[in-house]
């Protein structure tokens, strides 16, 4: 793909998705996350056509001056973002799809020693939260959403949310569509809380079983009345 066409979508991506963005100029110059998007553009090309060592030399200067770690050989789509970038680490055999977005500090990375495709593989306009770690050669669904700090070890469903470690995928369907729509469009995260989900169910558990137990003392009280008054007529 032209480099010049590249930077023009990734430009208005950032318009796009980044509420505090501002003029094409300024983001040009200001966004690191875009610096190394284009170098990976050069180096992935260099990759590909034999120059594997000035590639990965490429990369390593391209870290420094950065923060981010693209590895040359990773395949990445079109109008990509990473958001706030440092500390992002991307593997050598991680594909991505387009319209994606990265937030600072994840990581797209392996769980050992494995050989051939060993990283994680993006479909397309998927958003992978501040500090996620997605590890393996697994495969994260269409429009699906990596809630930030989670750890994903198995394929993510299109159109749903992993959050937590090791991450677990709740299904958006119904009222939380709804709310999720709500979120993006005020540029948040909207991404459940499954402890206190869970503490809620709990305390609704609990609340069901006290009222079993007054019905039962309200029962025991009737028939020990009646026992007396049967009793006392004897």
């Amino acid at each position: 793909m032209n480099i010049f066409r590249v930077i023009a979508e990734d430009i208005q991506a950032v318009k796009d998705r980044d509420p505090a963005a501002q003029n094409s100029f300024v983001i040009w110059l200001t966004y690191p996350g875009l610096h190394a998007r284009w170098s990976h553009v050069i180096e992935h090309w260099l990759w590909n056509h034999g120059l594997r060592s000035l590639a990965r030399i490429s990369s390593q200067f391209t870290r420094f001056m950065t923060g981010v770690e693209i590895h040359p050989a990773a395949r990445i789509g079109r109008r990509f973002f990473i958001d706030h970038a440092m500390g992002v680490i991307i593997g050598e055999t991680t594909i991505i799809g387009d319209d994606c977005t990265l937030y600072q500090g994840v990581t797209l990375g392996g769980t050992g020693k494995e050989t051939g495709k060993r990283h994680p593989t993006l479909g397309n306009n998927v958003l992978v939260g501040v500090g996620a770690s997605v590890l393996g050669n697994i495969t994260i669904g269409d429009n699906a959403k990596v809630g930030g700090g989670a750890v994903v070890v198995s394929d993510v469903p299109p159109n749903s949310t992993a959050v937590g470690i090791p991450g677990r995928v709740v299904v958006r369907d119904g009222q939380r569509v709804e709310i999720e729509k709500q979120a993006a469009a005020q540029h948040k995260e909207n991404l459940p809380d499954l402890v206190g989900e869970k503490c809620e169910g709990l305390g609704e558990r609990i609340a069901e079983l006290e009222a079993e137990m007054m019905q039962l003392r309200a029962l025991l009280s009737v028939n020990e009345q009646e026992l007396e008054f049967t009793a006392s007529e004897d």
